[in-house]
């Protein structure tokens, strides 16, 4: 699978597979198998809501999916067929706040993505499955890139898997693999976890949508849908939405 996914160089892939009614989900991207990631989800199960409506004619508009990952968690997605398109929601369940990072690690995090500043909002790791630092940007997304070759191993000492950079004025992100060389235009994972992010500093309010945009820098803009609830000091769970685009069918031979 993690060959396949090599070869398809598509930021992740997700291969499914059914017993007994229940569905199981593995995700990969071009290094590794990852616990959990948010759009292949979303996009699988929109995938096979496209797939029913096809075999069944007049099946339901609205559909309730179930995935069971790697590890044993098992995720929730709502999926729409509305004027010809699929929509999908996905329950990432309650987040994870782990830990806010020492102050002192803001100016090293900024030279590492070629920031000028960051917004004055701490550096923070949150996952929703997958450990995300959230880098608090005062503008110059535009500018921002992966400077330094040990990305990965500064991450780790702060706890974090990835990074995740966002405008907190735009909210407009952008998101690398570690090594910098392949940019993701929308990422769902770490979509919940800036939802938590934004509820608990008072930049969106609980239980109130606001619009993730990502992929502007590279051409290819896209847009995620976020919902937090709960408290500012106690977010319980995050949801993030979106349409999902078919754009080609194929078969892969393993050999």
């Amino acid at each position: 699978m993690l060959t396949i996914t090599q070869e398809m160089r598509h930021f992740e892939s997700i291969f499914l597979s059914e017993e007994n009614g229940q569905i199981s989900a593995r995700v990969f991207d071009l290094f590794e198998e990852l616990p959990f990631a948010g759009h292949p989800i979303i996009g699988a199960a929109c995938t096979l809501h496209r797939e029913l409506a096809y075999r069944e004619q007049g099946a339901e508009d609205k559909r309730e999916w179930t995935f069971r990952l790697q590890g044993g968690r098992a995720v929730s997605v709502s999926t729409e067929h509305r004027d010809g398109r699929f929509i999908g929601r996905l329950d990432q369940g309650r987040p994870e706040m782990i830990r806010t990072v020492d102050a002192q690690e803001r100016a090293g995090i900024a030279r590492a993505f070629n920031l000028d500043r960051l917004a004055e909002f701490p550096l923070e790791v949150i996952s929703t499955g997958l450990k995300y630092l959230v880098v608090p940007a005062a503008g110059g997304l535009q500018q921002a890139r992966i400077t330094i070759p040990d990305l990965e191993q500064t991450l780790h000492r702060l706890g974090a898997g990835f990074a995740y950079l966002v405008d907190v004025d735009t909210f407009e992100g952008r998101h690398w693999n570690n090594d910098g060389i392949m940019e993701d235009v929308a990422t769902g994972s770490a979509a919940g976890v800036v939802g938590a992010y934004a509820v608990k500093h008072g930049l969106a309010e609980p239980g109130r949508s606001f619009c993730l945009k990502q992929g502007h820098f590279m051409g290819r803009p896209s847009e995620i849908i976020v919902t937090a609830f709960g408290r500012p000091d106690d977010v319980e769970k995050v949801t993030v939405a979106g349409e999902v685009a078919y754009v080609g069918r194929g078969e892969v031979i393993a050999p």
